[in-house]
């Protein structure tokens, strides 16, 4: 039994924070922001809504488009550093409020990696033939945790949420190969202290290599070559670490996923917001070869390459 998605949707908050407010909080400047992460915008979740609410909109969406109700979920997973509070899970609070009586519910921590854990985790229960549809949501509330007056991390980071069905589909589709890694030495270089701290030069130096390196590493293992691809769909984190892996696939600049203008890097959930805004713009079709790949903090990584379609 092949896994792969059956249904998606995504929630960001419409509140805009542009580079040019940035630069009356901050000693920056849009020509820098721009040039150095590629990020001209982000979205802000205000103060009402928490992590469990972007979480529960995605989610209701994904629904939606699979075509199932909250009752025919066998396990929600909501991969987030940023829930609501350290328990109870932000699957547990979403569970109850979609009603998903019959599913378990648990959260997964792998930071911006965190989607691609949990994506491959519900796989293993689908492929099983243990449970048929499981939620699998990908959300972030960063304003709470980023330092405002840190001008290397402040303007990197936005809120929002993805969430997906994962479930059974047709022979040749969905998830056909995958490779989920860490390294905890590198877990300096990327944690919360209060607020989030980062060393930006270790944190690309590593992102630039292990990018390329998982997405090639997806395609051998699926028994398919980089001129097989039609889409990467990389963690929006920056554009140079983005193109960086673009290119290692021999790429062209319309083949891969740039949403990171719009929404900055929103962490776990911004794979899903992305494949949601492609999906959109017409630019994945049946029976496309996607690649996705994503790095964070641990050091964690994650890719998968999958054949869209149910």
């Amino acid at each position: 039994m092949n896994a792969g998605i059956v249904g998606i949707g995504r929630y960001v908050p419409e509140k805009v924070l542009t580079n040019a407010d940035l630069e009356k909080m901050v000693d920056t400047t849009d020509e820098w922001i721009k040039t150095r992460t590629g990020i001209e915008e982000r979205r802000i979740a205000s103060d009402e809504i928490n992590t469990s609410d972007m979480a529960f909109f995605a989610a209701e969406k994904a629904l939606e488009n699979a075509g199932i109700t909250a009752e025919e979920l066998d396990m929600i997973i909501v991969a987030t550093v940023t829930p609501d509070n350290p328990f109870p899970s932000v699957a547990c609070m979403i569970q109850e409020r979609l009603g998903a009586k019959k599913a378990n519910a648990f959260d997964i921590s792998a930071a911006c990696a965190g989607f691609m854990y949990a994506i491959i985790t519900a796989k293993q229960f689908v492929e099983a033939g243990t449970y048929k549809n499981v939620l699998v949501v990908g959300v972030e509330k960063l304003s709470k945790i980023v330092d405002w007056e840190d001008r290397n991390t402040a303007v990197l980071f936005g809120d929002g949420a993805g969430a997906v069905v994962i479930g059974p589909v047709s022979d040749g589709r969905g998830i056909l190969s995958f490779e989920l890694g860490a390294d905890g030495t590198g877990a300096k270089h990327l944690y919360q202290d209060e607020t989030i701290i980062m060393n930006g030069r270790e944190v690309f130096k590593f992102a630039v290599r292990q990018m390329g390196e998982s997405a090639i590493n997806v395609l051998e293992k699926a028994g398919l070559t980089k001129e097989d691809v039609d889409y990467l769909i990389p963690h929006q984190a920056n554009i140079r670490i983005m193109e960086a892996a673009r290119e290692r696939l021999g790429l062209p600049e319309e083949k891969m996923s740039k949403t990171i203008n719009k929404y900055g890097n929103t962490s776990a959930a911004s794979i899903p917001i992305s494949i949601v805004e492609e999906l959109e713009n017409g630019k994945i079709q049946d029976d496309d070869l996607i690649v996705m790949v994503g790095f964070g903090g641990g050091l964690t990584w994650g890719a998968i390459a999958l054949r869209w379609g149910k």
